[in-house]
């Protein structure tokens, strides 16, 4: 595979709890989950350190243990992180650090592939269209406490109140069995994820996308999913970002796309098969 990746901070000089690393073989992208400030997380390292971690670790489990499916390897990986924070964080907590993963690699003669939560993996077929893989992990329980965070004046008062009630529903919910699961502290998480192999002969490249990059088709319409790839491959992840910035900008009041923040972390990475 030849790799180009990009990945931008929701606001300069803040720290992105997004994550992506590939290497000739094989691919992660994370979503690390943001948390309101107000909310206490039980962990003293904080979701960046986090991503950064588990990232790593997959990457090396999808490399190095062919043996184990892809699942596994995310299993194994979560459980090594965990290992890392030591005994001062509480793994127990509802807010503990936890991320969205989006991960692929070669598997003999195909491409296997896990998803786990909103961000995207995108499969651009020599022929045919783009088959988008992900948003698999929904919370309809909260859907209407997010479509009111929606309507109300980013960085007003009742916004935040919105987003942590929102926040505190979703987290008492996810990894329990009741709601959306996400790579966290329990290596159970990783069976929840979507998984597949797909020829390698049938694909001629590969997209994964955090929530805050998908923004281009799936938020802000600029384009289809074949639009997307197509530039992509021409132009690279860094300007499909600088796209989704421009019109962020344009909009900072959330009016004519209404959205939970301005700004997001936005991470997008490419595979020419």
């Amino acid at each position: 595979m030849h790799v180009q990746l990009a990945g931008e901070p929701q606001e300069p000089g803040r720290e992105s709890e997004d994550f992506a690393v590939a290497s000739s073989e094989a691919l992660v992208l994370l979503d690390g989950s943001s948390s309101p400030e107000a909310m206490e997380s039980g962990c003293r390292h904080g979701t960046p350190w986090f991503v950064r971690r588990l990232g790593v670790h997959l990457l090396a489990r999808l490399t190095d243990r062919a043996d184990r499916s892809i699942a596994e390897c995310l299993a194994d990986a979560i459980a090594e992180t965990a290992a890392l924070h030591g005994g001062r964080c509480d793994l127990g907590h509802h807010n503990t650090p936890a991320a969205m993963v989006v991960a692929a690699r070669r598997h003999g003669a195909s491409l296997e592939y896990l998803v786990l939560g909103d961000s995207l993996l995108v499969l651009q077929y020599k022929d045919g269209p783009p088959r988008v893989i992900g948003e698999n992990q929904r919370f309809p329980d909260g859907e209407e406490l997010r479509r009111r965070i929606w309507t109300t004046v980013p960085g007003s008062e009742e916004r935040e109140e919105l987003h942590l009630r929102y926040a505190l529903a979703v987290r008492a919910a996810r990894n329990s069995g009741n709601g959306p699961w996400i790579a966290a502290a329990s290596p159970k998480a990783a069976g929840h994820a979507e998984t597949g192999f797909v020829p390698l002969g049938d694909l001629r490249a590969v997209a994964a996308v955090s929530d805050g990059a998908s923004r281009f088709t799936e938020r802000f319409g600029l384009g289809s999913w074949s639009d997307a790839l197509q530039l992509l491959a021409e132009s690279g992840p860094a300007e499909l970002i600088a796209q989704v910035r421009a019109v962020e900008r344009a909009d900072a009041g959330c009016e004519r796309w209404p959205r939970g923040k301005a700004h997001d972390d936005a991470s997008a990475l490419y595979a020419r098969i």
